[in-house]
């Protein structure tokens, strides 16, 4: 194993530790607000973790995958804050 390996490995066991926080506060946030950042974070950490396993596995076609995803949290964080500007109205 090289040092990027174990770094990317590294990087993945802090990633998976971050998502898990994330996700207490997803289950434990009081207000809708705190549930929907945890939830963009949480897409954003699943995100950065196919990424870095796409450079592990010297594999670019997972590349497509978080660039789909990225698309599709970024559309729901404008649903979001569509919602909240129609709810204050």
């Amino acid at each position: 194993m090289s040092l990027i390996d174990i770094i990317l490995t590294v990087v993945i066991v802090v990633l998976a530790a971050s998502a898990i926080l994330v996700l207490y506060r997803f289950v434990k946030g009081p207000t809708l607000p705190d549930r929907v950042t945890a939830i963009d974070l949480i897409t954003t950490i699943v995100i950065a973790i196919i990424v870095v396993f796409s450079i592990l596995w010297k594999s670019p076609n997972f590349f497509d995958v978080a660039m789909v995803l990225s698309l599709i949290s970024f559309l729901g964080s404008i649903s979001y804050a569509f919602y909240l500007t129609k709810r204050n109205k």
